[in-house]
């Protein structure tokens, strides 16, 4: 397929064609309803997706605006009735436009359809009614008006009379206040308004969701490497070659300040930032910092806002009103007309690959972003993913280390347990001696202490110890986890019934769960130290809209001596005060049938070790573990991320998994497992026979997917691999071509590029 270069200004788009679907009203809602026009011959080598076009529209063929959002050589009408295109808008690409345009390569980088894609970026415009303030002011002089009080007081008009009075003190009122406090209906404010005794003014405003603060700022001295990166990064956006750039720092070494320091420069240019966080967790100390140093130029976009508040922070944004927009992947595509840099924390996190169609990364999509508007992008990680750091080692991303904390601050000093030795010599205790130990001596000396476990729930699964009958949903095909509300329940679609007194299998009545959950953890701390006060934190404590920020607030405000949770407590957060951390069960995340498990445990381990002694006091790391000979563990324990990984990309490079390869899962899913299993079997033949010339393609598969059953359907897996990524975006078009051939009924078909773990 002939490409042609983007004409605003970064990134190729693909044209070819000579019918372009548009659409007219460019809307979350009318997405799915593109009206098909041709392409003149003049407009074919100009014309590309996000284009701003002048159509006939209608039975009176009416001129109108419309956006290209994909083009093709089929129509489903016939040739003869489709109208053409009549120009080309002057005005060039707009945001909805480059909004499209981004649509257009989220569905060929990661397959989907163009309406998918477009439903992904574009906000959802609910038709929400704006937010007025309403004040009411007197329009009569004060004589006058008390001649009018003396009229409706005669005609015991009570209510108007208490409205006059106030409006004869106050020359302008509150509108709430006329309408709560002197119980005045609007039937009788609008009657007095049409007399000409008074005017209701409106003004409209915004949804804020972010509260005020206070925006007092002690700001650090930076170091010399803080300081180069700042002017790097300026100074090639001001030379017009704006770059990827991954810095690469330990835990408590500055990125944040970094972050401040380039958004700062590119605001005072007239530009505008997006800040990327893995977590709402941490929006508030994120936002809190950007806060002190932007004021109310600062919004966050995550899913605890309301409708309403979503839809007037794109509002704010397209109006020019917010300079920085904080919140997790889905912040990536906030409509700025002038954006000047792309920052992602934590860029190793897995929550940056969307799990739903089109799975994007939103690493790659924020450097298609950044090309279309000519913008930076900064990644930042003390544990960096393989892939950024793989590129940074080949020369794509411009790399920064800062290995040192600012100031007196020193890395927690680290103890490995082996959790073997403590079964040997009695102690089957979820805390080791050395933990134990630590945790006494934290509580005497008022120290706050973080207790980490990858897991939530009571129970990881419940079975029979008589027959290994494990209870599963009927609906998935996974096990139930038990919850000490005496439910069973399915974390994948939500499915629960009582716990059974006894197993259906063999009738047995030793039903027991196995795998201690947060809950569990929570209560053994209670045991072992009754005087201690407990926050925990995991799914089923944070399901509010303001429950992250209230149960971190309360450990900032050390109003809790430990702080217990899963994954959600060891990124990113800042507690001065707390000296001692504790990973209770290091290898459960290395059990998992992922190529990817070792990179994720040393992540964890490492930016769980990074939350002691953030502070002037010294900090201590216990990691209890299993396998603690394994390399992931050991280098965590050295926060020694160059040997890490040294070793994990040699195995890569063996296996030729991502990053050394690149990896195209293919998922179907079907009502029918039989039907599943020919599809599947069938697309595998297709890539073998058609893409046979590629050297170095490897088809694996087909199988049942690791779970084969999900919510009553069936889902089968194969892998395509190749080192060029652009071979499987191939391999991907035929296989959707195909798809749309065989008109597919009960059954889908879904893509995952480079997938963050195994299906």
């Amino acid at each position: 397929m002939p490409m042609a270069q983007d004409k605003a200004g970064g990134g190729d788009i693909f044209v070819s064609g000579i019918y372009a679907d548009i659409i007219v009203d460019i809307s979350h809602e009318k997405v799915d309803r593109p009206f098909q026009y041709k392409i003149p011959q003049a407009l074919r080598d100009i014309i590309c997706p996000g284009m701003r076009v002048h159509v006939p529209f209608g039975r009176g063929n009416q001129d109108k605006v419309g956006y290209v959002v994909d083009i093709t050589n089929e129509t489903e009408y016939p040739v003869d009735k489709i109208k053409e295109i009549t120009s080309v808008d002057e005005k060039g690409i707009s945001v909805e436009g480059r909004q499209i345009r981004i649509a257009y390569w989220l569905k060929r980088q990661y397959g989907s359809t163009m309406i998918t894609a477009l439903k992904t970026v574009l906000p959802v415009k609910q038709k929400l009614k704006q937010l007025e303030k309403k004040k009411i002011v007197r329009c009569i002089e004060a004589q006058a008006l008390q001649a009018v009080i003396e009229q409706c007081r005669q005609k015991h008009q009570t209510a108007r009379v208490r409205a006059l009075e106030a409006l004869l003190m106050e020359e302008e009122l509150p509108y709430e206040l006329v309408r709560q406090k002197l119980n005045v209906a609007p039937a009788a404010l609008q009657a007095l308004e049409k007399q000409g005794y008074l005017r209701i003014e409106r003004e409209s405003y915004y949804r804020n969701p972010v509260r005020q603060m206070s925006r007092e700022e002690e700001r650090p001295r930076l170091s010399g490497i803080q300081t180069q990166i700042i002017e790097d990064v300026v100074s090639d956006y001001r030379a017009g070659n704006p770059g990827t750039y991954l810095i690469h720092g330990v835990t408590g070494s500055g990125k944040t300040e970094v972050y401040l320091g380039i958004i700062e420069q590119m605001i005072a240019m007239g530009k505008q930032a997006i800040v990327l966080i893995p977590e709402i967790a941490l929006t508030y100390q994120t936002l809190l910092r950007f806060y002190k140093r932007f004021g109310d130029r600062v919004s966050v976009m995550n899913s605890t806002l309301s409708m309403g508040e979503k839809y007037d922070q794109i509002e704010r944004a397209k109006a020019g009103e917010i300079d920085v927009i904080i919140g997790p992947r889905s912040a990536l595509f906030t409509p700025f007309a002038n954006l000047g840099v792309i920052v992602i924390d934590e860029e190793h996190e897995s929550s940056y690959k969307s799990e739903s169609s089109p799975k994007y990364h939103a690493r790659e999509t924020a450097i298609q972003i950044a090309s279309l508007y000519g913008a930076s992008v900064v990644l930042g990680s003390a544990t960096p993913s393989l892939e950024a750091y793989y590129r940074a080692r080949l020369g794509e991303y411009k790399l920064y280390e800062m290995l040192d904390r600012p100031g007196q601050s020193l890395l927690p000093r680290v103890w490995t347990v082996d959790l073997r030795e403590e079964l040997k010599q009695g102690n089957r205790s979820v805390f080791g001696r050395k933990l134990k130990e630590l945790m006494e001596g934290r509580l005497r000396s008022k120290e706050q202490i973080i207790l980490f476990l990858n897991r939530r729930g009571y129970a990881g699964f419940v079975s029979c110890r008589a027959c290994g009958h494990v209870m599963k949903c009927p609906h998935c095909d996974v096990s139930l986890s038990e919850h000490r509300n005496g439910y069973m329940v399915c974390h994948y679609c939500g499915y629960e019934e009582p716990k059974k007194r006894n197993c259906p299998s063999c009738g047995s009545k030793y039903l027991m769960g196995f795998k201690a959950g947060t809950e569990q953890i929570e209560e053994a701390i209670h045991r072992e130290f009754p005087k201690a006060r407990v926050l925990r934190m995991d799914a089923d404590t944070t399901r509010t809209k303001e429950s992250y920020e209230k149960i971190l607030s309360a450990f900032a405000d050390e109003k809790a001596d430990i702080l217990l949770g899963t994954q959600m407590i060891v990124k990113g957060h800042d507690f001065p005060n707390v000296t001692l951390v504790g990973v209770l069960a290091a290898d459960l995340s290395l059990n998992q049938n992922d190529y990817r498990a070792g990179e994720r445990t040393f992540q964890l381990l490492t930016q769980a070790a990074g939350r002691a002694g953030r502070g002037e006091k010294p900090g201590e790391v216990v990691i209890q573990t299993y396998q603690p000979e394994h390399y992931s563990i050991v280098h965590a324990a050295k926060q020694d991320y160059q040997g890490f990984y040294e070793e994990e990309i040699a195995y890569r490079d063996l296996l030729q998994y991502p990053p050394v390869a690149h990896m195209l899962a293919v998922l179907i899913v079907s009502q029918i497992q039989e039907q599943g299993k020919i599809l599947s079997e069938k697309m595998t033949d297709l890539v073998n026979k058609e893409m046979k010339e590629w050297d170095g393609l490897r088809v694996i598969g087909p199988t049942d997917a690791a779970i084969s059953k999900l919510n009553d359907l069936y889902r089968h897996i194969f892998y395509v691999r190749h080192e060029d990524y652009q071979v499987l975006v191939e391999a991907k078009d035929r296989l959707e071509t195909f798809c749309k051939k065989q008109e597919l009924k009960n059954q889908t078909v879904q893509f995952d590029f480079d997938p963050m773990s195994t299906y």
